[in-house]
C-alpha cells in the first residue's frame, strides 16, 4: 500500500497535507452524527509543534468521554490518524495497524479529495483564502450517509491491502 517516492507525486502529496491542515483549522469543536470532530483554529504564525501535537490526542480523549459516554465505557471508538503512537501506546489505546502514507488507506486521499475537486472543478479562485472558503462549503454539505459510505470503503481497503500484503493496490 506504499507508493514509491516520485518528486511529482511527493509535491502533489504535500499539497494535498498542506491543504487538508488548512481546512483542518476552522471554526470549532462541535458534534455531528456519531462523530465527533475537532475544527480548532492554529492561530497564523503559531507552529504546529510536539506540545500541539500531544495537546490534540488529549482534548479529543475528552471529547469523547464527555459526549459519547457510552463508546467511553464500552471502549467502542476507533481514532483514525496518521502517527501518535507513543501517545496510544500510553494509554492503551487499540489500533488497527497500516502502512503510513498510504492512498489506499487516507480516506481523504480515496473519498473526500475527489468529491470536492469535483464540485471545485472550473471555478477561479482569486486567493487561498476564497478557496478554503468554498471548499469548506462544499464539505459541510456532505451528508452523513456519505460519511458512512467512506469508513465501509476504508474497511474493504485494509482489507485488500492485508491481501496484497502491504502493496499499492489502487487501479489494478
Amino acid at each position: 500500500c506504499v507508493r514509491g517516492s516520485h518528486p511529482v507525486l511527493t509535491t502533489q502529496r504535500r499539497r494535498r497535507e498542506l491543504l487538508r491542515d488548512r481546512l483542518r483549522r476552522g471554526g470549532k469543536r462541535r458534534r455531528r452524527g456519531k462523530t465527533t470532530r475537532s475544527k480548532d483554529r492554529i492561530p497564523k504564525g503559531q507552529s504546529v509543534n510536539k506540545e500541539l501535537c500531544l495537546e490534540i490526542p488529549k482534548q479529543l480523549r475528552d471529547a469523547i468521554r464527555r459526549k459519547r459516554p457510552e463508546k467511553w465505557a464500552t471502549n467502542d471508538w476507533f481514532l483514525l490518524h496518521d502517527n501518535v503512537k507513543k501517545y496510544l501506546d500510553k494509554h492503551s489505546v487499540t489500533t488497527l495497524e497500516h502502512p503510513p502514507y498510504s492512498p489506499d488507506l487516507a480516506p481523504a486521499d480515496f473519498y473526500l479529495f475527489p468529491r470536492l475537486k469535483m464540485k471545485l472543478k472550473g471555478h477561479r479562485f482569486v486567493d487561498s483564502d476564497e478557496v478554503i472558503e468554498n471548499a469548506i462549503k462544499q464539505l459541510k454539505v456532505l451528508s452523513k450517509n456519505g460519511f458512512q459510505e467512506c469508513f465501509e470503503q476504508l474497511y474493504e481497503r485494509w482489507k485488500n491491502c492485508v491481501d496484497a500484503g502491504g502493496k499499492y493496490f489502487e487501479g489494478q
